[in-house]
Formats: structure tokens, sequence, C-alpha cells
């Protein structure tokens, strides 16, 4: 496959997963600030500093309400991480390749796409819904690429790109707790299960993790979202599924193995394998989950060295976001 077709690919599923995650993201704020007592102020920084979009975010609209942040995070166009640039992006990237989607890919793409813009020139009053409906809507652009598209390369690119941003944006999703949450990992009954519980929900598993474990504990949720094995929106479950998608395409290329992106993608996989929670928290959990965005940075780094790089202007893509 032309390394142009595989990029587009691996960015089409990655802005398509980031979409969601923003709209989770968004959508979980919303949620925990319908529970603030009265008279307490909103934050909605936590949410900029969770996207990475503080510092843009403060130098055109300085304070952040919670207006002013669903709006840059939903509908910005100016914003190149907002939920609509992430589906005009993907949209773009499936045009280049639409001669190897399915037609039900494209049409469910399309949809999305064209539900975000129109919602962008309406008013705020419908944004549970949306997000709802978004979240829904790449669970089925994922469903549709699985079983209409040839499992061959430019699928595996796709899975790659959906569980590298899955891995990337559960972490954020963990971050969007303030740090306090940890405090007293094993307390149930709290003040802070209301939040842990939205944050369960955002990622799909509240019915699953309390069929497991029962009741809301903190560092029980922290060892769900990031190291069980089964869970589809955990971290380790989302390196498991990327690691195969690579070892698949590796096998299928002419070159080294195993490459420099095996080599991260398997030690990151490898660390989460044996890692145990209790040792995770005593060394805090905001720096493990910075530390591991680094690692996904290098990871995805690699990959473009491998598979999309065109010699000299590989420097210039390891600038591009993700």
């Amino acid at each position: 496959m032309l390394s142009r077709a595989a990029d587009a690919f691996y960015w089409m599923s990655r802005y398509v997963e980031r979409a969601e995650s923003t709209a989770s993201l968004v959508d979980v704020h919303l949620r925990l600030v319908l529970d603030l007592p009265p008279g307490m102020s909103e934050d909605w920084a936590p949410v900029l500093r969770a996207t990475g979009d503080e510092a843009s975010f403060r130098a055109r609209f300085g304070e952040a309400t919670r207006a002013t942040v669903v709006a840059y995070l939903a509908f910005d166009a100016g914003n190149p991480s907002s939920m609509l640039s992430c589906l005009r992006s993907a949209r773009e990237n499936a045009c280049s390749v639409r001669e190897h989607l399915s037609p039900d890919m494209w049409e469910q793409l399309n949809r999305s796409y064209l539900m975000v813009r129109s919602a962008s020139a309406a008013a705020l009053d419908a944004t549970h819904e949306l997000f709802a409906d978004l979240r829904m809507s790449s669970l089925l652009f994922a469903g549709v690429m699985d079983a209409t598209m040839l499992h061959g390369e430019g699928w595996h690119f796709g899975r790659l790109g959906r569980f590298l941003e899955r891995a990337d944006q559960t972490s954020r999703l963990l971050e969007l707790l303030h740090p306090g949450s940890m405090a007293s990992p094993d307390a149930t009954g709290t003040a802070d299960d209301a939040r842990w519980t939205v944050v369960l929900k955002a990622a799909g598993a509240f019915e699953t993790y309390r069929r497991r474990h029962g009741t809301i504990a903190a560092s029980r949720i922290a060892d769900f979202l990031i190291l069980d094995r089964e869970l589809p929106h955990s971290i380790h479950h989302a390196l498991i599924e990327a690691e195969a998608s690579l070892g698949a395409l590796s096998l299928a290329a002419p070159r080294s193995f195993p490459s420099a992106a095996e080599r991260r993608l398997g030690r990151l996989r490898s660390e989460l394998e044996y890692a145990v929670m209790d040792e995770i928290l005593a060394d805090g959990l905001e720096a493990f989950l910075r530390g591991l965005r680094l690692r996904l940075g290098q990871v995805d780094a690699a990959i473009f060295e491998t598979f999309f790089a065109l010699g000299p202007t590989a420097e210039a893509r390891s600038t591009r976001t993700v």
C-alpha cells in the first residue's frame, strides 16, 4: 500500500476516535457541574488541560466559561481538535482513499460530519443529545469498517490509529478528575463517587465495572480503565489491539524486524502487562498518565518513520498534532 494511503487510513480512524473522545470529555464535565453545590462556580479549565487546548483557548477567549469552552471544543472550525475539525479532517482523509472504503463507511462518516456541522449553527440547548449521537455514530463507523472492509493493510492501519488514539484519550478522561479524588483511593460513599461514575459511563464501562467490582472505589476504577486486558476502552486493551495490527503490518512489509515502532509499542504494552496499580498511585497517577502520552507520541513518530516517511519530510511530520 502507498504510504499516502496508509497515512490516510491511520489518521481517518484517529480523527473519528478523537471526535468521539472530545464529545465524551465535554459531556462528562457538563454532567459533573450539574452536581455542584449551590453557589459553587463551574471550573472548565480541567477540560481544556485534558485536551491540551488551554493555551490556545486562553489566547483567544481569556476566561473559560461553559458556553465558550463547549463551543470551542465542539464546533470551532479554528480549533484543530474540535469535534467539527476532527470529523472534517477524517472526511478529507477518507476522500483520498474513497475507492478502498465501502459505501456504508463513507455514508456513516459523512453523516457524522454533517450532523455536527449543522448543530454548530444552532443554539447549544441539546448538547447532551448531540454528544450521545456522535459517540454512537463513531461506534457505528468502527463497526461498519470491521464488517465491510477487507481486513488487509488499510484495515490494519485504521485499527492501529483507532486504538492508539483511544489509549491517549482514555488517559485524558482519567486526568479530568481533580488530583484529590485519588487521595483516599479505596474510600466509598464520598462525593467523588459521582465523579468516578460519570467517567466510567463516558468510557462505556459503568455496568461492566459494577458487575465485576460492585462498589465504587477510585483505585479499582483506575485499575479497570488502565490495566484491564478485556475492557474495550482500557489503555492496556487498546495497546494490545494496536500491537496486533502493527505486527500484522510489519510481517507484510519488506523491512527489518522488529521495527522501531514495534519495539516502542511492545515495551509500553509489556510494562502495562506487569504493572501494579498501587505502585502507579504511589508514584502519582497524573505523572503516569502524562508519561504514557509522551511515549504514545514516540510510538506515533516511529510509525511515521517506519511506514509513512518519504526521506527528508520526516522531521516536518513529527510536529503533527497527535
